[in-house]
């Protein structure tokens, strides 16, 4: 297969990918307005995603994005890489480091395994990873495994 998978979409198929391919990176810049929409949404009432005086008082230099919202960033990546016909099938996610507003983040995957299931459907395992672009701190790894149709 190819070291890189080209933009999927509704068309991709269980045939198409192989273990190394990787997923077209997707970039996230989280502002503070989607911060705190994103806790409103939630219910997440910690002031360190929402109130920058509080963040400093708890020790970061600004508010922080929310472990969900990582996840999501993840979850999109799988998503939009799979395309309508894809489901994501499994998905755990780990945050290691904090994010703030501005920092530019980029989601990857990698596909670890292929399992063909049955004559309809095969289960695409992916290696996640969020990387925060000005430091190569990587921010949140993770797993997911998506079925794709034959």
């Amino acid at each position: 297969m190819n070291s890189s998978v080209a933009a999927a979409g509704s068309d991709l198929r269980f045939g198409a990918v192989g273990i190394g391919d990787r997923l077209p990176e997707l970039r996230n810049t989280p502002t503070r307005v989607q911060l705190f929409r994103y806790s409103a949404v939630t219910w997440n009432t910690h002031r360190i995603h929402f109130d920058s005086d509080y963040a400093a008082v708890e020790g970061y230099p600004d508010v922080l994005v929310q472990s969900h919202l990582h996840g999501a960033f993840l979850t999109r990546l799988c998503t939009d890489w799979m395309g309508a016909r894809g489901r994501l099938t499994r998905l755990a996610v780990t945050v290691k480091r904090f994010a703030v507003p501005g920092d530019v983040l980029i989601c990857a995957g990698t596909v670890t395994g292929v399992e063909k299931v049955d004559d309809h459907s095969g289960l695409v395992h992916l290696g996640l990873e969020e990387i925060r672009e000005s430091d190569a701190t990587v921010c949140a790894v993770g797993t997911a495994s998506v079925a794709l149709p034959v």
